[in-house]
């Protein structure tokens, strides 16, 4: 690890005139960005300890009926926090999906939306890679690449997004809240992660200095609660990076589907909103051959970037299993095996 420096600010002014120096990171629960400085990959001259920065830690619910989660509120925190869970069940789902219990509890909801891509080649100093360093390739595209992009990526960069939990907050609707060295903005979560085109060393529509304070999931996000699933398919059944992942939300009157939001994960250097298939299924039946039809179309566009063709058959089916258990409805209590096609209706209760 190189040398850096380190500082504490006391509030968020301070944070963010620290930040705005060249070479400098945040730092909150280190779970991702710690591993790469100790890798090299990442190599910050000035490290931003934000953790005790006051205010950034709640979850305030809205007069609207929206939510607002500030930036440093615990993965675990957020996922057994009750009213949360079962307003936006999809989402604490992915959330207890992810990592393992102890990085849950120390991953911070704003580390999770920044979050770097656990491309191998990313990682690897030895190997060319131009989301790492822009304009010296990229050894994915003849590597070992089977669970790499097949949709919106580039000649430049096959990598993709590891996060479960922005998929169901980008189905959502969800915005970001920042602070920066040019005042306050709102990002939505679409809008956040960017494909990598020709520039893929630019992962996030971030100016350079801002820093995220909070999350905000909209009113109109809980209709959703009583039919939302989130289904991740790993290589192995806990504390593994998803193959392909998926959130189906339905809002279901008497068979037929007022409205549906469907995203996916692992398939797309973002969390990737299928907004086709979700128009195709709004006023239609909730049956089998609607959903079928509304894989087809979210994976209309997907071409594999390697040896990965097979995370389009995958990817589809699991918008399929997705939208079937979102039309059964959402379980009372959350499965033994949060997001997993091998948990069962049964469930166990969320214990901290």
């Amino acid at each position: 690890m190189n040398r850096f420096d380190y500082l504490q600010p006391a509030s968020v002014s301070e944070a963010i005139a620290a930040g705005a120096e060249s070479d400098t990171a945040y730092l909150a629960g280190g779970t991702n960005l710690l591993d790469l400085m100790k890798m090299g990959t990442a190599r910050p001259k000035r490290l931003i300890d934000i953790t005790r920065l006051p205010g950034l830690d709640r979850i305030e619910w809205l007069a609207d009926g929206s939510v607002r989660v500030g930036a440093l509120v615990r993965n675990s925190d957020l996922a057994y926090d009750e009213r949360f869970a079962r307003t936006f069940p999809a989402v604490a789902e992915a959330l207890l999906s992810g990592a393992s219990a102890q990085l849950r509890n120390v991953a911070t909801v704003g580390g999770n939306l920044m979050q770097r891509t656990r491309c191998a080649y990313f990682h690897d100093l030895g190997s060319a890679c131009n989301r790492r360093m822009p304009d010296t390739g990229c050894d994915a595209r003849e590597g070992e690449n089977r669970l790499h992009a097949v949709l919106g990526w580039s000649e430049h960069c096959i990598a993709t997004h590891p996060s479960d939990f922005c998929v169901p907050l980008a189905a959502l609707d969800a915005v970001v809240e920042v602070e920066g060295p040019q005042g306050a903005r709102a990002i939505p979560i679409d809008a956040l992660h960017l494909l990598p085109g020709t520039t893929p060393e630019r992962e996030t529509a971030l100016a350079p200095g801002e820093l995220i304070i909070a999350l905000r999931l909209p009113v109109g996000a809980a209709a959703f609660s009583r039919n939302a699933r989130f289904l991740k398919l790993r290589e192995r059944t806990s504390y593994a990076f998803d193959v392909v992942s998926a959130a189906a939300m339905l809002e279901v009157e008497f068979g037929t589907i007022r409205s549906a939001r469907i995203a996916l994960g692992g398939v797309a250097a973002k969390p990737w909103r299928a907004r086709e298939a979700e128009a195709f299924l709004a006023s239609g039946p909730a049956t089998e051959e609607a959903f079928t039809m509304a894989a087809e179309i979210a994976l209309a566009e997907a071409q594999p970037s390697g040896d990965n063709a097979f995370k389009i058959e995958l990817a589809r089916r699991i918008v399929v299993r997705a939208l079937d258990l979102a039309f059964a409805g959402t379980p009372a209590i959350m499965p033994a095996l949060p997001a997993s096609p091998f948990s069962t209706i049964s469930g166990a209760k969320h214990v901290a």
